[in-house]
């Protein structure tokens, strides 16, 4: 499950996606203080992808965050974009920082060869990895594709996603239930282990210290197609659930030692009924645990 050459320059609306704005002369400390990934980063313009985590290190909220003006937008998952500045306010105290949602702004992205920007856009290139391309942000109705690119849809831009094994939050993992190591945090660049502290960070350093990470999302192809959500058992021993599909392929959530133990005593891994067959996505560092160790 490589990714392929890559194609020609595809443009799609990411219309799942919303925006926050947190503007001020605190902002950029403000932000230190809650998310996975160091603000040091975005000095020279450029965007990172980060977590709000609940104080045991699960993740609550995914997204990006790029400077603008005198402050930050925050591209996350629309219908989480409300909740998302309520916990920021919570969190506000005596910060000179503003926060406010952005219903006039919309999300893009562009992947492939020769990519070129629409006018007016906020253009990044996709921090968690190069391949995925670049993402913008547009003012709403901005018609697309504003550039040397072919039209593509959001099911598109997902089946690119999943073929290059890239997690996405409320899809892949459970929001308020997942550790950002399962979700690929380590080895997509979502947090950064030398800042300083953050909400969560303790237990985040612990794993990361410990290797503790039992479950990660990993790339998983059928021998039919795969039901988004479907439960995975190796033999009878739950190991996870399906998430994002496209086709007899797609991401799943999954306890790695389960499927080493499984895989060694050639016992089929099952989802729904349909036989699967797990790999690791091209950019993983950490490997399937040996049976012994499972």
């Amino acid at each position: 499950m490589s990714h392929r050459a890559e194609e020609p320059c595809r443009i799609a609306s990411l219309p799942d996606r919303g925006l926050v704005r947190v503007s001020g002369p605190d902002a950029k400390g403000f932000l230190q203080g809650l998310v996975t990934n160091d603000m040091d980063k975005t000095h020279a313009g450029g965007a990172i992808h980060a977590g709000l985590l609940t104080p045991q290190g699960k993740i609550l909220f995914d997204f990006f965050v790029v400077p603008d003006g005198d402050g930050f937008l925050v591209d996350a998952p629309k219908d989480a974009v409300e909740a998302l500045a309520k916990r920021l306010s919570f969190y506000k105290l005596r910060a000179d920082v503003a926060i406010t949602e952005e219903p006039t702004l919309s999300v893009a992205a562009a992947w492939g060869t020769s990519l070129s920007l629409p006018d007016h856009a906020i253009a990044f290139a996709d921090p968690r990895l190069e391949a995925l391309g670049i993402r913008m942000i547009l003012p709403e109705g901005t018609a697309l594709p504003g550039a040397d690119c072919a039209s593509a849809n959001e099911a598109d831009y997902h089946a690119h996603r999943i073929r290059l094994g890239v997690p996405d939050g409320g899809r892949d993992y459970a929001y308020n239930e997942a550790f950002p190591h399962e979700a690929l945090y380590d080895q997509l660049h979502g947090v950064d282990f030398e800042k300083g502290c953050y909400v969560g960070q303790e237990v985040v350093s612990r794993m990361q210290h410990r290797g503790t990470a039992r479950k990660r999302v990993v790339h998983v192809e059928g021998d039919g197609p795969l039901e988004p959500g479907a439960d995975v058992e190796s033999g009878t021993l739950p190991v996870g659930r399906i998430g994002s599909v496209n086709g007899a392929r797609g991401l799943a959530l999954l306890r790695l030692d389960r499927v080493a133990s499984a895989n060694a005593k050639g016992t089929p891994t099952q989802a729904g009924g349909t036989t699967i067959t797990v790999r690791l996505p091209d950019f993983a560092t950490f490997k399937l645990p040996s049976a012994e160790g499972a």
